[in-house]
């Protein structure tokens, strides 16, 4: 079994928390292809973006209450075996309908292993202690973006955009392996109500009545509607009005998400000594300038990949910074019901993630605009956010 404070604990439940992101990550060099060969125009193909994002969404507010009631590893191994065979059906489809519909599936098993990664972070510890460990997974998940683009382009290049959905599910049943044989439960007080959607709401407004849950639940809003913003619109802004290759949209979207892992880096090393306010605080001052910067680039007519790859950097950096703490302010004040008030964390993120990508992408043409200004208010409204609150979470917490 995994004990506390392990390296090996923190890349488990890293590669927990990553399957989402590979998910997305790995096959966007191969949207264009994807729908060349299944005869659908981009604005379906995008579809498979929205549709995951709406079901990996939608089927964390039940996870966590699942897991309050019934423990962490049964319910995750449950979410693990659909993601399985979900990515078997996406490697198999032979229709646009079809890859969307095993999208959505997928999305929903997916959804699970985040939100019980996080809920076991919170049962093992506590306080900046719990942000570090956060940010710990957030830097080793963060090599995700920079991998999975480069894989993906190489896969797409050599064997076609199925074999990006064959390579998931390797890696899927490598995680739910690992988690069978190794993970404990963690769970020490399990919830004393049957699940029902009743119970679920009620436990919903009990946390949308704690201003500490609620400040901490905008910042991470804005930080994961910046991040899709640069997902949902890189592959055809980089590919289609830049003109790159897929192998390099993939390398070129690594160096640009580089940022995050740096971002994760720095908090991790220096959350115990600045504290989560100050760390927030420093990434929502990065986030701004990145955004704000990408909206100068744009507007300069400066038609250049490099521009995009340092004002996204930037962006990146703030975000590596600012959402692990936001996460771990979310639900700190919640032990009792960490899988739920994660749950919630998670659907409310994720729904706004999918709204600003659907958007996007029927927004998409031969400009950035969209991109940009979706980017820049997303960075501006987490620091005005992040300013605005830091009396009130200073009474809350003893630090701003």
């Amino acid at each position: 079994m995994l004990l506390p404070g392990s390296l090996a604990l923190t890349l488990l439940l890293s590669m927990l928390t990553s399957m989402g992101p590979l998910s997305v990550d790995m096959y966007l060099a191969s949207l264009p292809d994807m729908g060349r060969l299944l005869s659908a125009p981009m604005s379906q193909v995008q579809l498979t973006i929205s549709f995951y994002l709406f079901g990996f969404a939608v089927a964390q507010v039940f996870y966590g209450a699942l897991s309050d009631r019934h423990g962490r590893k049964p319910v995750l191994l449950t979410a693990l075996g659909i993601y399985l065979i979900a990515t078997l059906a996406c490697a198999l489809a032979t229709s646009i309908e079809t890859l969307i519909a095993a999208r959505f599936v997928q999305a929903v098993g997916a959804s699970g292993a985040i939100v019980l990664a996080r809920a076991v972070v919170r049962d093992m510890y506590d306080g900046a202690r719990m942000g570090r460990e956060l940010s710990r997974m957030a830097a080793i998940m963060a090599l995700a973006p920079l991998v999975a683009p480069l894989v993906g382009g190489v896969l797409q290049t050599v064997f076609g955009w199925r074999s990006n959905f064959v390579v998931l599910f390797c890696y899927g049943a490598l995680a739910a392996g690992m988690a069978w044989l190794l993970l404990p439960e963690t769970l020490r007080n399990r919830a004393p109500e049957a699940v029902s959607p009743m119970s679920i709401i009620r436990s919903f407004r009990r946390f949308l009545g704690n201003r500490g849950f609620v400040i901490h639940l905008g910042i991470a809003i804005c930080c994961m509607s910046g991040l899709f913003a640069w997902i949902s619109t890189s592959a055809f802004m980089l590919q289609d009005i830049y003109g790159l290759s897929a192998l390099a949209f993939g390398l070129t979207f690594a160096v640009a998400s580089a940022g995050y892992l740096l971002g994760t880096i720095i908090a991790a090393r220096f959350v115990t000594r600045w504290g989560s306010g100050l760390t927030m605080g420093l990434g929502t001052m990065g986030m701004a300038a990145g955004g704000l910067a990408t909206v100068v680039v744009v507007a300069s007519g400066w038609h250049s990949v490099l521009g995009l790859v340092l004002t996204v950097g930037t962006y990146m950096i703030g975000m590596g910074l600012a959402w692990p703490q936001a996460q771990a302010g979310a639900l700190i004040p919640f032990p009792d019901r960490a899988g739920a008030a994660s749950s919630l964390l998670g659907f409310t993120t994720q729904t706004c993630s999918a709204i600003v990508g659907a958007i996007l992408g029927h927004m998409l043409g031969g400009t950035a605009w969209p991109f940009a200004i979706a980017v820049a208010i997303a960075g501006t409204l987490s620091l005005i956010l992040w300013t605005l609150t830091r009396a009130m979470r200073a009474a809350d917490s003893g630090r701003a």
